[in-house]
């Protein structure tokens, strides 16, 4: 069967669809932060970037991040369409799956990236917009990003960087990309009088992302064995202590732990281990998760209201500080004992890798900053980004879908 190995491929199938649930569970995790007039918009946006983007991938978008490779840069169009991409094994990527089941799986990443940017917008960016956004920021940053630093010859992965699951290609890439949205469309009107509507809503969302991201990381080893294995231990373990962490940050200065906080905390964990899962061992996830929590707390509480942006639901907070807190803590516990296709860390007497890390997550901030702000520029000049002052006041839900969420326009 083309030295397809069965197990391998039956574990990527299910590793597959955990990573396609967790975008409907960002949908929620979102939906249920905004404000009741807004949150069909906020949950289209990101089921938007599974239609869009499954097109995308199909036509274009794979052949790009894991063609053959120009440069350095970017794939060629050897497998425009997906010609070629059959059930026989890609050796270069993974040997023991067929290549359509590799394929399927890079899907999801791409697919869940862009989704996670509409966090920043919320309540006040025209869906039209966004759904160009999605389209040309999938070909124009998440596709170079993933070949630099995935692909064979991408010019990251050749400087000897990690990145066991997209601590870089995902959670970088879409928070730095989120910054760069909420600055350029400015804060929400009456910002003062926004409080979440549904609280229950996100902790399911959350419950569900963290279900999923055993896919998003283990799966990454992409066949059964101890590094899977490793990846799913690292990733509970650091979800578990970025919440801790997180809600001990509540009580020091609260005095109470919140539902959202909690759920917050969990998220951020999950993003903090996830360029290291497959590389660190399970107590090194445990400090890893927790300094994320209380690194992520202090971004989204106490930076962003000194700095008074307005990222809705901190996107740039928890995955984009989160991300980058992730990226160099793989350069400082990664050992090869855990994975022999890894790189030892500062701690393993490596202190190189630290600094391959830090220019790795240097070259994703530029990049996706710099092509973000491009991109929005762009369509600004076709679409305005931005809805009326009346449509953001009646609810994105009406003004833009002519739906209500609940039946009522009670804010």
């Amino acid at each position: 069967m083309n030295n397809v190995n069965m197990a391998d491929t039956t574990f990527m199938i299910l590793s597959t669809v955990l990573v396609m649930l967790m975008t409907p569970g960002l949908a929620l995790f979102y939906g249920g932060m905004v404000r009741k007039k807004n949150v069909l918009n906020t949950m289209a946006v990101s089921y938007a970037a599974i239609v869009i983007v499954s097109v995308q991938w199909i036509l274009i978008g794979y052949t790009l991040c894991f063609g053959e490779d120009i440069g350095g840069f970017i794939g060629n169009l050897q497998w425009l369409g997906l010609k070629g991409v059959g059930f026989a094994p890609n050796v270069s990527y993974a040997a023991s799956i067929p290549h359509q089941m590799f394929m399927l799986f890079q899907l999801m990443f791409a697919i869940i990236t862009p989704a996670l940017i509409s966090g920043s917008i919320a309540e006040r960016m025209k869906f039209s917009a966004f759904i160009l956004f999605i389209l040309l920021w999938s070909i124009l940053v998440y596709d170079p990003i993933a070949h630099w630093m995935w692909a064979v010859g991408g010019f990251i992965r050749n400087l000897g960087a990690l990145d066991f699951a997209g601590g870089n290609v995902v959670h970088i890439s879409s928070g730095a990309s989120a910054l760069v949205a909420a600055l350029m469309l400015g804060k929400r009107k009456k910002l003062e009088t926004v409080i979440p509507h549904s609280i229950p809503m996100t902790l399911l969302g959350a419950g569900l992302l963290w279900f999923g991201w055993f896919g998003f990381n283990a799966g990454s080893a992409l066949s059964v064995n101890g590094i899977a294995l490793n990846a799913f231990i690292t990733t509970n373990t650091s979800a578990a202590a970025g919440a801790i962490a997180w809600c001990a940050c509540e009580i020091f200065y609260r005095g109470k732990v919140t539902s959202l906080g909690l759920a917050s905390g969990i998220v951020v964990g999950l993003v903090a281990i996830t360029p290291g899962a497959g590389f660190v061992t399970p107590l090194a996830s445990l400090i890893i998760g927790s300094i994320g929590g209380v690194i992520c707390f202090f971004a989204v509480t106490v930076v962003k209201q000194k700095l008074k942006y307005d990222d809705a639901l901190d996107a740039f907070g928890c995955h984009g500080v989160g991300g980058i807190w992730g990226g160099i803590a793989t350069g400082i516990f990664a050992a090869k004992s855990i994975n022999p296709n890894g790189a030892n860390g500062l701690l393993y007497g490596n202190p190189k890798l630290l600094g391959i890390q830090l220019i790795a997550v240097i070259i994703t901030i530029l990049y996706s900053v710099i092509m973000t702000y491009v991109i929005l520029k762009l369509i600004n000049k076709f679409i305005k980004l931005r809805v009326s002052r009346e449509d953001e006041q009646e609810g994105l839900d009406v003004s833009l879908h002519g739906e209500e969420a609940y039946g009522s326009l009670n804010i």
